[in-house]
């Protein structure tokens, strides 16, 4: 029985990780197209509409942060708040750090060299502006996005996690093998 509890979480972490990659994809690429205007262009790594490093990025902030916001009440979550920003933004940070470094070593770059440009920045692989806004992302999703998750995980049978497992594991490997193939 615990077994299967274990199983059926992973699933719902990996639901919540493709939510999350799609969520950052839709982000840079709002940025990218409405605030920068730069136009369109794939912001993931991988062919389909998701940023991989949003999907990572949820679930350092769920394992990290979240227990420390379950079961409290409004009050307790406001005085946290400035702490939650704090921890997101280096977490987020970090992440972003690592994952240049990664993309670097795979593919001879990283998707955001703009950082150059940025006037507090590390190795244009990291920059402060980013950084907050990190930090305030991961407000939004602990405080508000990942509670209405949980609330829609918890609610789906586990018969359509299943499926719904499969089905978006499926396309993720086919994307993966279409990537690094072609």
């Amino acid at each position: 029985m615990i077994k299967k509890k274990r199983f059926n979480n992973l699933k719902k972490y990996f639901l919540i990780f493709l939510t999350y990659s799609i969520i950052g994809w839709c982000y840079e690429v709002f940025l990218e197209v409405f605030i920068y205007k730069w136009g369109f262009s794939n912001r993931g790594v991988l062919f389909g509409p998701y940023c991989p490093v949003y999907g990572f990025g949820a679930l350092a902030f769920i394992f990290c942060f979240y227990k420390f916001l379950h079961n409290k009440s409004i009050k307790q979550k406001i005085i946290l708040l400035p702490l939650i920003f704090l921890g997101c933004m280096g977490v987020a940070t970090l992440i972003e750090l690592i994952t240049s470094y990664i993309c670097e070593f795979f593919t001879g770059s990283w998707p955001w060299q703009t950082y150059a440009d940025y006037k507090i920045n590390f190795q244009a692989r990291i920059a402060l502006s980013p950084s907050i806004r990190f930090g305030l992302g991961g407000i939004i999703f602990l405080y508000i996005l990942q509670p209405l998750l949980d609330k829609i995980l918890n609610k789906i049978s586990i018969k359509t996690l299943n499926i719904l497992t499969i089905i978006f594991a499926t396309i993720l490997f086919i994307d993966l093998i279409y990537t690094f193939i072609f």
